[in-house]
């Protein structure tokens, strides 16, 4: 871990990440993409050691309220006391100001400030998000090692919803020949619809890889999976997009469960749902 002073905190979208970099270790992670730009160890998290004061000039300065989401490119609760502390404050911060959030991560972490989401959901709208890969428990451990299994997040989702907190998992990524499975897929599904998600986020069945990335994936995959880079490299080659042979057949059934169980399956909606703040009493009335 190592501090650095930031310029600035919030996207012209609104989205803030107070770190770069972490130590969940999940062997697919697009943030280790060379686009991005990380120019450290990427498990040498770099903390922005003034976020907190950048966040709150920021709101301070908005005009109206809005939307602040978090932990797109780096998950906010990285389990290391500075990067802690500084989402704690990010989240009084938003809750003085009466600012919404939408916030993801797939650590349990989260329920240290469920205080907080509670409160900022009470005066705007809170959303919590988590990542759901992998119904089975040893291979989560496997391919997402340093954080909480996927069991915990859906009992995250459970807790969040019994508060009141809308929720949404996002179903990705599908590793062919690994966890790309009809099984999978229910299994996640019956997750999210017991704990009551709003939505899910998905594209299908598939990931992606590029440069960075990818020379990370295929170095775990010679690690944990004996053979299975010499597969990948043949039929995949250096493709960005990688959809699984099961992608029609497992999105026709996740959009069949979905729409039975009424959970919105989608992308764009569930991103403007995220990204626009609305009174709470007209929310309803749009909703219902």
């Amino acid at each position: 871990m190592h501090l650095k002073e930031a310029k600035g905190i919030l996207s012209a979208h609104n989205g803030m990440n107070i770190s770069r970099g972490c130590t969940h270790g999940c062997i697919y992670c697009d943030s280790r993409s060379k686009c991005y730009q990380i120019n450290h160890d990427f498990e040498d998290v770099q903390i922005k050691s003034n976020a907190p004061a950048l966040l709150e000039d920021a709101l301070k300065r908005k005009r109206n309220k809005c939307m602040i989401g978090t932990g797109a490119m780096s998950d906010p609760y990285i389990n290391i006391p500075e990067n802690l502390t500084n989402i704690r404050t990010c989240l009084e911060i938003i809750e003085k100001y009466g600012f919404g959030l939408a916030i993801q991560t797939k650590s349990d972490l989260i329920l240290r400030d469920l205080d907080l989401l509670i409160s900022i959901n009470k005066k705007a709208k809170c959303i919590v998000q988590t990542t759901l890969t992998t119904f089975d428990e040893d291979l989560c451990k496997i391919i997402e090692p340093n954080v909480c299994t996927t069991k915990r997040r859906y009992e995250v989702l459970k807790i969040m919803q019994e508060n009141g907190i809308q929720t949404i998992a996002w179903l990705c990524p599908f590793l062919p020949f690994i966890n790309d499975t009809e099984e999978n897929l229910r299994g996640l599904l019956n997750y999210c619809i017991e704990a009551g998600v709003y939505g899910i986020l998905f594209w299908g069945i598939g990931m992606t890889l590029r440069e960075g990335s990818r020379d990370y994936f295929y170095q775990k995959l010679d690690e944990h999976f004996p053979g299975l880079k010499k597969v990948f490299h043949k039929k995949y080659g250096y493709n960005y997009h990688i959809s699984s042979d099961n992608n029609n057949e497992l999105y026709k059934l996740a959009q069949e469960i979905c729409k039975k169980h009424n959970i919105v399956l989608g992308v764009d909606n569930l991103f403007k749902y995220m990204g626009t703040l609305m009174e709470k009493k007209s929310e309803q009335i749009e909703l219902f």
